[in-house]
């Protein structure tokens, strides 16, 4: 298994166990080592008092995301802290696309960027999220490439 499908392994395997993502209708789109793309509708359920999208919504995809890029070593990662800047408005019906890189990976202790776009390819918010490993793998034993 090279690293990329290594990474889809782990995408899957954190992602049938994630309700959350599941119920908010997200889909991953693209997987790679220490990088993941994932796809949301925003739905009427989700929108806020303005009737934008709920920086919360916005907030989970990114996190999602972020989620996928820091665990695709499978090396179980969790945050440890993380940020958002929301930039513009999104509004239902729109398509918003969470993109995340990592910028730092050390033996313990990752930086990634996650864009959040639009339908458009219009910037919504940036994220920022670090990570820190649990000296555990995310697969278990007879998925990994190793046994």
């Amino acid at each position: 298994m090279d690293e990329d499908q290594l990474a889809q392994a782990c995408a899957q395997h954190m992602f049938s166990h994630d309700t959350v993502s599941r119920n908010m209708g997200m889909e991953i789109v693209h997987m790679a080592s220490r990088q993941s793309e994932v796809t949301m509708r925003v739905t009427e359920e989700m929108l806020n008092g303005h009737q934008t999208c709920h920086g919360g919504q916005i907030f989970s995809l990114a996190d999602s995301a972020f989620a996928f890029a820091c665990n695709s070593e499978n090396e179980s990662a969790v945050a440890s802290a993380c940020s958002i800047d929301f930039l513009r408005p999104a509004k239902e019906n729109d398509v918003l696309t969470a993109q995340a890189h990592v910028m730092h990976q050390g033996r313990r202790a990752g930086i990634y960027i996650v864009n959040i776009t639009n339908q458009n390819q219009e910037l919504v918010a940036i994220f920022k999220g670090n990570s820190a490993r649990l000296n555990q793998a995310v697969l278990p034993p007879d998925q990994r490439s190793d046994s």
